[in-house]
């Protein structure tokens, strides 16, 4: 087994000594200071987004990827559809809410996704559904028709004292590079209903059947203060006993109705709340135009750079394009697109053909559960058989054999410190051998850990190397993500620029290798 090891080691070493440099310092040039990654980045945002899957916004954004990456002589440039029903498209056409009682001031608030619309402008009391238990279900019968529900409880809000947006210091990275592989996800476990979930669940069916005209949440904390809203799909109310599996989304063609459903700004709910309990009557004013599309196959956007010699061998580049809805989805994850175009428009700028193909994917349905890259590799890479613990049972087509590594941007607009090795402790040599240019940019931490939750995962839940790279917060956790603040202002420009150059000389290096990326 030792002998094992230093082998698969050796193995790595000798992978990254055959690495070349020498297109490194045109690579950074022309990423430096011909960078086209800020208009990428406003197309995919202030003009197309956001960009809900399978809404208006996601298809023209999809459009203009396409049409730019033609446009830049990248080959065989589709949209890869994913062969599977994603369900109905959804978009907000108009939207405001007001307080017009006991004082008049308009509320910062959201509609969820896939949420219905009402008719009109409609103006009517708010209700605060407090229940603390199932025999308070009484005092609210027959006193919540036609009227606006608050339904959640008040959200905690405190001065931020700390600030929102920070990078990675010494301590962060040297806990980083010290710490073993994340514990591998055994799959959900049953657990019977808890009485919350319960509670929750009698207090939708109360609206429902009483007939409330909309359903009003507290956006929640995470330090989400300074009318920040979280938002995302509307709720399917079911019973908790119901299993995850068989539960329709609201997306979907088959969802049952429901009711309209908005997400206020925490500091405005909770004044309505609290006006509420000291006995005064709370009018809202509400106007809710939502429409619906047909459902539809879900699609990616491909393309690539094609090889020479190994062209039949794959390395992909790739970053969801698909948003939420209130914002506009810049560092979630119009950032990660832009970056990737940007990649690929570098590499096609060196005017060389790479040994193997180099292909980028912008992927759809990843909020919904990496639904664009899962099908994809499904399709053409492999699948596993398994379905639990120890998901040892792999499958992989001719084209997953072949498969090199698959790089990924989804954590902000944060600048790369280095790469998360997904418990791969073969790629630690070669990624150190990659860095070494870019180590004056403070980019040369790697870690063991997996960061979770994105479309890499895709790729390693088969056995093929898939990577996110280590990235500085800035303000993703605290600000942007999944909000009404993920706007092109919140985008760093100078961190951009270093990571489109750092991911095309990553897919460069991996193309022009001797052997292809070692696996776990």
């Amino acid at each position: 087994m030792r002998l094992l090891v230093v082998l698969l080691l050796l193995g790595g070493v000798v992978f990254a000594q055959q690495t070349d440099t020498t297109l490194i310092p045109q690579i950074k040039d022309e990423g430096l200071n011909r960078s086209q990654v800020m208009q990428l980045l406003h197309m995919l945002t202030d003009v197309h987004g956001p960009r809900l899957t399978n809404s208006p916004g996601y298809k023209r954004a999809a459009e203009y990827a396409k049409t730019t990456m033609e446009s830049w002589g990248l080959q065989n440039v589709h949209f890869d559809y994913w062969g599977e029903e994603f369900g109905r498209g959804w978009q907000l056409k108009k939207f405001h809410l007001s307080a017009l009682s006991p004082v008049y001031f308009p509320v910062i608030a959201y509609p969820k996704a896939w949420s219905p619309g009402i008719k009109g402008t409609v103006a009517a009391e708010a209700v605060y559904l407090d229940l603390k238990s199932e025999s308070d279900l009484e005092k609210y019968r027959g006193k919540l028709k036609g009227k606006f529900v608050l339904f959640s409880l008040p959200t905690p809000v405190k001065p931020g004292f700390e600030p929102d947006a920070r990078r990675l210091d010494e301590k962060d990275l040297l806990d980083l590079a010290n710490s073993g592989p994340t514990e591998a996800f055994t799959g959900r476990r049953f657990q019977a209903p808890t009485e919350p979930q319960r509670l929750a669940w009698l207090k939708w069916d109360l609206c429902i059947k009483e007939g409330a005209l909309a359903i009003l949440e507290a956006s929640p904390s995470f330090r989400l203060e300074d009318g920040t809203v979280m938002v995302a799909a509307a709720t399917v109310p079911y019973p908790p006993e119901v299993p995850f599996e068989q539960r329709l989304s609201s997306r979907s063609a088959q969802a049952p109705k429901i009711l309209p459903q908005v997400v206020v700004a925490a500091e405005h709910y909770n004044r309505m709340v609290r006006q509420i309990q000291d006995g005064l009557t709370v009018r809202l004013e509400m106007s809710l135009e939502t429409e619906f599309f047909p459902a539809e196959q879900g699609f990616n956007v491909i393309a690539e750079i094609p090889g020479t010699d190994l062209k039949d061998e794959v390395v992909m580049i790739g970053a969801h394009l698909d948003s939420w809805h209130s914002g506009t989805g810049t560092t979630d994850n119009a950032c990660g697109s832009a970056v990737m175009m940007e990649a690929m428009r570098i590499l096609r700028s060196l005017g060389q053909q790479p040994r193997r193909t180099i292909r980028i994917a912008l992927w759809g349905g990843e909020e919904q559960g990496l639904l664009g890259s899962r099908s994809y590799v499904r399709r053409v890479l492999g699948e596993r058989l398994d379905k639990s613990f120890p998901y040892d049972s792999i499958r992989l087509t001719a084209a997953g054999e072949k498969f090199s590594v698959y790089f990924n941007m989804d954590n902000g607009s944060g600048k790369y410190r280095g790469v998360y090795l997904q418990g791969n402790e073969n790629a630690r040599p070669v990624f150190r051998e990659w860095l070494k240019p870019f180590e004056k940019w403070g980019a040369s931490t790697l870690t063991l850990r997996n960061t979770g939750g994105t479309d890499h995962l895709s790729f390693d839940a088969i056995g093929l190397p898939g990577f996110q790279f280590i990235q500085d917060p800035i303000e993703y956790g605290t600000r942007t993500h999944h909000t009404s603040m993920d706007l092109y202002d919140k985008a760093v420009e100078a961190d951009l620029k270093h990571n489109a150059i750092i991911t095309a000389a990553f897919a460069w290096f991996a193309a022009n290798a001797e052997k292809k990326f070692p696996r776990k």
